[in-house]
C-alpha cells in the first residue's frame, strides 16, 4: 500500500475525482489501482469561496517497488506505515494481585480496557456514578441548582469529557500510532465511522454516554471489575530495606482494602482531595501552570461567516471553529481553548458555593451561538498572593478563592456573573443583554466581571479582544456575553513519573497517567496515555511474574 499526502481537490468535487487524482499523482492509468481508502480529510479554508479539501489516501497499486523508487525523492508519495495495535504482553496463568485503576474517565477508560484485552482483569475504582445516573445528577444542577459533589460534570463514568464537546483530536506526538487505537475503539463502542478519518473528529455528549457505556461492558466481559461511587482516601504503601517506597494497595472511603501492586492514577484535573491525600502521603508532586479566563459567547453565524465566507453552511464544513493567540504588552499570552462551535456555555463546579464554567456541545453543533474560552497563562510565582507556603497545591488555592467569588457575584445561586463585552471593555457593569442570549444554566446573573480575575488577567484579555476582532470580523462585537470563571484549563499539579518505566518518582507500582497527572489534555491525549499506562503496567507485572518463578 502507498500513501498520497496533500491530495487537494474542491469541496464540491465529484466522487470520481479522488481517483482521477490518484492516477494524475502517480502518473498512472485505471489498471495500475486495485483500490483506495481515505485514511484523512480535511480541508484549506484560507481562501473564502475556494475552500479546499485535503485528502490523505492508501491505496494499493499494481508494482508498488517500481512506483516508490519511482518517487523516492517525494515526501507525499510512501509505503502505509503499519497503525494497527499491537497487544506488548498477555496476563501470566496465574495473577496474584490485580491492577488497580483508579478513575473511569478517558484515561482510566482505555488503561482498563487495554489491561482487559491482554487479560489482567483490571479492577476500576470510580468515585463518581454510572454514566446515565451521573447525566440526571448533572441536569439537577443545570436545571434545580442542586449540586451532587461526588456525581457531576467533573465526577463519573466517563470523566469530565462526557460534557464536552466531544472533540477527538490532539497535537501529541504519537509515532506508534496509539490515538488510531482510540478512534477504532470509539467506533467499536458506536462512534460514527468518519471519526476515523476527518481531520478534527467529534463526538458530541449524547453519542459519549452510549459509548462509554459499550466500553464499560467490554471491560466486564474480558473479565474487569468496575465499582462505582468507590473512592480512593488513602493510598497503602511501605517500604523496603533499601529505603524504596512501593505501593502494597488503596483504602476505600467505605474502609474496604485493596491489596494491589499496581496502581494506576488516572485522576481527573478536580480530584483536590485526592491530591492532598497523596501529598500527605509523600508522593512527588509539583505545582504546574495553568490558564484562567472566560467563556465567550457568539452567534455561530458570525464565526462561519468569518472563516467560510460564501462556503458557510457547506455540510463537509459544519459548524465552523478557531484558534486564537495574543501576546499582550505586560507579557501575558492570552488564547481561546476548547472552543465548542454550536454548543452552550455549561456548569462545571464541583464544590458547592462555587461556579466554574466549561463548553460543550452534541455531536451536530446546531445551538445557536460558538463558545470558547477566553484565557491568560498563569505560573506557580502566581500562586503565592493566594498561597505562601510553597506546597505545590498552591494551584488549587488559587482555583478555589476565584471560583468562589465568582459564585459571590453570580448572586450565590449557581448563576455565572456575566458581561457585555463592550461593557468589558469600557469598565461598566452590565445591566442587560443584547442580541446575544447566553446559554449557561442555571443562569446568567450581569455584573462586573472584573473583580473575578486577578488585575493583571483582566488587563490581558481587555487587550486580547480587540487583537482577536481583527482576526475574526465581529469578534469583539459590543453584545457578544462574557461568562466566568474558567478555572480548569488543566491540571494545577504534575504528579511526575520517570520517563521509562512511567512511575511514580519516589513510589514504585504508582503509575500516575492522564490529564489529572498533569500528562494530557483532551479526550484523544488522555485516552493515548491510558494505553501507554496499560502496557507499562503489564510489563512491570509480567517481569515481576518471571521473576517470582
Amino acid at each position: 500500500m502507498l500513501r498520497l499526502t496533500d491530495i487537494k481537490l474542491p469541496l464540491d468535487h465529484p466522487e470520481e475525482a479522488l481517483a482521477a487524482a490518484i492516477r494524475a499523482k502517480l502518473h498512472v492509468g485505471a489498471a495500475a489501482i486495485r483500490g483506495y481508502s481515505v485514511f484523512r480529510r480535511g480541508h484549506d479554508a484560507r481562501k473564502r469561496g475556494a475552500i479546499q479539501l485535503i485528502y490523505t489516501l492508501d491505496v494499493d497499486v499494481a508494482d508498488e517497488a517500481t512506483l516508490l523508487a519511482r518517487f523516492a525523492d517525494d515526501p507525499h508519495v510512501r509505503p502505509t506505515p503499519d497503525t494497527n495495535y499491537h497487544f506488548v504482553t498477555k496476563a501470566p496463568a496465574t495473577l496474584e494481585h490485580r491492577p488497580v485503576v483508579i478513575g473511569l474517565g478517558p484515561c482510566g477508560l482505555f488503561a482498563g480496557l487495554v489491561l482487559a484485552q491482554m487479560g489482567f482483569r483490571p479492577i476500576i475504582l470510580e468515585r463518581g456514578k454510572a454514566v446515565r445516573e451521573r447525566t440526571k445528577d448533572t441536569w439537577d444542577l443545570w436545571r434545580k441548582r442542586n449540586l451532587h459533589p461526588e456525581s457531576n460534570v467533573q465526577f463519573g463514568e466517563g470523566g469530565a469529557g462526557t460534557f464536552s464537546d466531544g472533540k477527538l483530536y490532539s497535537q501529541i506526538s504519537d509515532p506508534k500510532h496509539y490515538g488510531r487505537k482510540v478512534l477504532t475503539e470509539f467506533v467499536k463502542a458506536g462512534a460514527p465511522e468518519e471519526i476515523i478519518y476527518v481531520s478534527k473528529p467529534h463526538i458530541g455528549t449524547f453519542r459519549l454516554v452510549t459509548m462509554v457505556e459499550n466500553m464499560r461492558n467490554t471491560i466486564e466481559a474480558l473479565g474487569g471489575e468496575i465499582r462505582f461511587q468507590q473512592r480512593v482516601d488513602d493510598l497503602l504503601v511501605d517500604t523496603d530495606a533499601e529505603g524504596t517506597r512501593h505501593v502494597r494497595g488503596v483504602a476505600l472511603s467505605n474502609g474496604e482494602q485493596i491489596r494491589t501492586d499496581h496502581v494506576v492514577l488516572a485522576l481527573g484535573h478536580s480530584a483536590r482531595d485526592t491530591f492532598e491525600m497523596l501529598h500527605r502521603r509523600g508522593v512527588y508532586l509539583e505545582a504546574k501552570p495553568f490558564s484562567i479566563g472566560f467563556r465567550v459567547e457568539h452567534p455561530q453565524s458570525i464565526i462561519d461567516r468569518a472563516r467560510f465566507g460564501p462556503q458557510a453552511g457547506h455540510p463537509l464544513l459544519g459548524a465552523a471553529d478557531y484558534k486564537l493567540v495574543h501576546h499582550c504588552r505586560n507579557g501575558r499570552s492570552v488564547y481561546s481553548f476548547c472552543m465548542c462551535p454550536g454548543g452552550t456555555v455549561v456548569a462545571a463546579t464541583s464544590e458547592p458555593g462555587r461556579v466554574v464554567t466549561n463548553g460543550m456541545s452534541q455531536y451536530s453543533r446546531n445551538e445557536r451561538n460558538a463558545n470558547a474560552a477566553i484565557v491568560v497563562g498563569i505560573e506557580p510565582s502566581d500562586f503565592t498572593p493566594y498561597d505562601d507556603s510553597g506546597s505545590p497545591l498552591a494551584g488549587i488555592t488559587l482555583q478555589r478563592h476565584l471560583e468562589s467569588r465568582a459564585f459571590e457575584l453570580g448572586g450565590g445561586t449557581y448563576e455565572a456573573p456575566g458581561q457585555l463585552l463592550g461593557d468589558f471593555l469600557a469598565g461598566n457593569a452590565s445591566t442587560a443583554l443584547g442580541e446575544v442570549q447566553p446559554s449557561y444554566k442555571p443562569g446568567v446573573h450581569l455584573t462586573d466581571l472584573a473583580p473575578a480575575l486577578p488585575d493583571y488577567a483582566i488587563a490581558a484579555i481587555r487587550e486580547a479582544m480587540p487583537a482577536f476582532d481583527r482576526k475574526i470580523k465581529g469578534f469583539a462585537r459590543p453584545d457578544a456575553i462574557f461568562t466566568g470563571v474558567e478555572t480548569r484549563t488543566s491540571s494545577p499539579v504534575r504528579i511526575r513519573r520517570d520517563d521509562e518505566s512511567l512511575q511514580s518518582l519516589n513510589t514504585r507500582g504508582l503509575f500516575p497517567a492522564g490529564e489529572g497527572a498533569g500528562y494530557a489534555g483532551g479526550i484523544l491525549s488522555a485516552g493515548v496515555d491510558g494505553i501507554r499506562i496499560a502496557e507499562a503496567v503489564a510489563l512491570s507485572i509480567t517481569r515481576q511474574e518471571a521473576h517470582a518463578y
